[in-house]
């Protein structure tokens, strides 16, 4: 019998397409980008989870042996949970992908309301 493999679980810190436990994080509801769920990168650290710690992170186990590179690349970053989207342009990036809801439904010459 095959056995799937167990992928560990993960606690998203992801509600209702915002991180409310980060000040001034924008949302991305009524955008095209979706909020990504936390993985876990190849050196076996969590990434996107907000505890920011890990027992495999080599920021945990550090040493003089451990090559700072090692923590270089997307893998240690999360594409949507990540503090520079509470940054003033990314918030302004993220509002320009909004529709405006008072245009979704514009008629050049009946209100939608009547």
């Amino acid at each position: 019998m095959k056995r799937k493999k167990d992928k560990p679980e993960i606690e998203s810190p992801v509600m209702h397409d915002t991180l409310p436990h980060i000040s001034n994080f924008p949302s991305f509801k009524g955008t095209e980008i979706k909020m990504e769920e936390p993985f876990v990168n190849s050196q076996g650290v969590v990434i996107g989870d907000s505890k920011y710690s890990s027992p495999n992170s080599p920021l945990n186990n550090w040493s003089e042996e451990v090559d700072p590179s090692i923590m270089a690349g997307d893998e240690w970053v999360h594409p949507t949970n990540d503090i520079g989207w509470a940054s003033k342009e990314n918030a302004l990036l993220l509002e320009s992908k909004k529709r405006e809801p008072t245009k979704q439904f514009m008629h050049p010459q009946h209100e939608t309301k009547d």
